[in-house]
């Protein structure tokens, strides 16, 4: 169902102020030219309502109302004329400008600018006088005038919605940029949550239910002792991770992150983890040189070398569990092998999230990792973790 469109309310306004002026100016007998072919005075009355009526079209079809008023005003010529109808008449040409397409709002003021220096040289070809050029500046004063002022106001208003629309897109990408960094680090601080309690919680579990299914004593004492340790040292990782979380603590700094420098001791606690289940941790360390690496790069290495230490006492079967280390040519190379297959005894459930994290600490550096199964010794199979983690910035991605 058709829906007309109905006037802005400042249009009303210049429809009615306009009309009542013209109807004033009429009868008190204002009158701006003589001796036309319609001389009397109410035919001029025309003109002014058909004007006045168009302006309640100057938002919603600006070229038609100009189009319309522009013949408006040529009937007016013929009468007595009157200042309110010129003076509506250079609102439309203001409007059609300021409102209309983006096309026309560049081709009127052109025309206006054309009619007006065609009218002006016209007026001096018939009649060389200063009267011409007198009506030369008003008819520029009417039409071009009024379409300059629109251009104006056009620019302006164009520039200051390009302002506001950079800011709101200045805005919009901030706020994806703030979600994204909540997401990284969210993901960064389920790794090192993870990467720190995994161990210590599947070594727990293991052995309490070791020592809940072999009832001896000897069994059971070996088993809190393993439980009670690991338990300690997951507690002093946990605040360690609530220590960077925080801006400042009470007890001090907190302490600094794990390095390859550490990896002895993570060793030797993985072969007294696992030695219930069959399991010989052992560390093979081919660097030909001890020069630190830069902190993201042994983090990433001793995250690795625990997880998959983890993943070793979950799921290996009993026999040797062998972490490799050797840098070349700019990459730190980081192998972690186990026998491949089932066992018998208690294990801990595993839910796949240490493989991603290690995927996502190589893929921050821009290295390369790969894990499954892989042919052994004596026609057997391992499974084995290879991480190749580059030293250098330049090619790290976060």
């Amino acid at each position: 169902m058709f829906s007309p469109v109905r006037p802005h309310r400042d249009d009303v306004l210049l429809s009615v102020s306009g009309l009542s002026g013209g109807v004033v100016l009429w009868l008190i007998g204002i009158h701006i030219q003589n001796g036309r072919l319609f001389d009397s005075p109410w035919v001029s009355l025309l003109p002014l309502v058909l004007m006045s009526a168009l302006e309640l079209l100057r938002r919603s079809s600006p070229r038609t109302a100009l189009v319309v008023g522009t013949l408006a005003l040529v009937a007016d010529q013929f009468t007595v004329g009157s200042l309110a109808t010129l003076l509506m008449f250079t609102d439309l040409v203001y409007a059609a400008v300021l409102y209309g397409p983006p096309a026309a709002s560049r081709r009127i003021p052109v025309i206006t600018l054309l009619v007006t220096v065609a009218t002006t040289v016209g007026f001096i070809a018939w009649v060389p006088s200063a009267d011409a050029v007198l009506l030369g500046i008003v008819v520029g004063m009417v039409s071009f005038g009024p379409a300059l002022t629109g251009a104006a106001v056009r620019n302006h208003r164009d520039a200051a919605e390009a302002a506001r629309l950079r800011a709101d897109q200045t805005a919009l990408l901030a706020e994806t940029d703030r979600a994204q960094a909540v997401t990284a680090e969210r993901s960064r601080m389920a790794r090192e949550l993870h990467d720190m309690v995994a161990n210590h919680l599947s070594a727990i579990a293991i052995h309490s239910t070791a020592a809940l299914s072999i009832d001896e004593p000897v069994t059971s004492r070996n088993a809190l002792g393993v439980i009670r340790q690991n338990s300690v040292d997951g507690l002093a990782e946990m605040r360690r991770l609530i220590g960077l979380l925080r801006e400042s603590g009470a007890d001090g700094p907190p302490g600094a992150a794990p390095t390859l420098a550490s990896l002895d001791a993570l060793v030797g606690q993985a072969g007294a983890n696992s030695a219930s289940s069959g399991l010989t941790v052992t560390l093979e360390d081919g660097r030909e040189e001890s020069v630190p690496l830069p902190a993201p790069v042994e983090l990433a290495a001793y995250r690795i070398v625990q997880e998959s230490l983890t993943n070793a006492l979950k799921h290996a079967a009993p026999g040797p569990v062998t972490v490799r280390l050797e840098r070349s040519r700019g990459v730190l190379t980081v192998e972690v092998s186990s026998v491949f297959g089932d066992r018998p005894g208690p294990r801990a459930p595993g839910s796949g999230a240490g493989l991603v994290g290690m995927r996502e600490r190589v893929a921050l550096l821009g290295g390369m990792i790969g894990a499954g199964p892989e042919p052994g010794a004596e026609g057997g199979k391992i499974w084995l973790v290879r991480a190749e983690l580059p030293v250098e910035e330049g090619t790290w991605r976060g």
